[in-house]
């Protein structure tokens, strides 16, 4: 099974770890952020990282799909254990309240920032808009992390006292905060710090972190 995309996406990094997770894998395609392609374009139509493809899937045909939360639960369904998708109504529900929570309000505001710092200036080459990253750093991610401090269970997990999608899909976009000098302030935060440090710290994420780690620093 294919991934197109960069893993520098935070929703790209979600579908790696959440297959590692699970002991499936995954084949990694560099593509968006400029890189196109008919493979990639059958995929995600509208050249949005992560496209994905199982080859002979579909009655012999590949499936094609795009969108980390299409992808993960063709996954889950495909194989579904180990359970990272809880069947439990209650759990179920919190768990995708959390991925859309890290996918959509997360993610507005640390695409602020590591686009305005990273990605403009770095990959597109262009001017970012500092003050709207500095504006988000100050007045969204605290709130944000205000909440992270509060729900966060003493067991480290999110739902079930167990790793599920719900913590892959809130930890993931702090690696690109991390990438441009963000950290979790553990004296202000400090539950919130050792559940993103914990969660990042596992063999799914770390070996993917690490890598990115040596393209941010060839990046300059």
């Amino acid at each position: 099974m294919i991934v197109y995309g960069s893993s520098i996406s935070p929703f790209v990094r979600k579908v790696l770890a959440f297959a590692a997770e699970k002991g499936i894998s995954l084949e990694l395609k560099a593509a968006g952020m400029g890189r196109a392609g008919p493979d990639f374009e059958e995929a995600s139509p509208f050249r949005k990282m992560p496209g994905f493809r199982d080859p002979g899937a579909d009655s012999g045909k590949d499936f094609c799909i795009s969108d980390s939360t299409a992808i993960v639960a063709y996954l889950e369904a495909k194989m579904p254990e180990p359970n990272l998708i809880p069947t439990a109504p209650i759990a179920r529900a919190r768990t995708i309240w959390y991925e859309e929570f890290a996918d959509t309000i997360v993610m507005a505001a640390g695409g602020k920032m590591f686009f305005n710092r990273f990605v403009a200036p770095k990959v597109l080459k262009m001017p970012g808009d500092l003050a709207a990253a500095d504006k988000a750093e100050a007045e969204e991610l605290p709130v944000l992390l205000d909440y992270i401090e509060r729900v966060v269970p003493d067991s480290g997990f999110l739902v079930e006292d167990r790793i599920t999608l719900a913590d892959l899909s809130v930890a993931s976009p702090f690696v690109n905060l991390a990438h441009i000098d963000v950290v979790i302030d553990p004296a202000r935060w400090p539950k919130a710090a050792a559940y993103v440090a914990g969660i990042l710290a596992r063999p799914s994420f770390a070996p993917i972190i690490a890598s990115e780690r040596v393209m941010v620093a060839g990046m300059g």
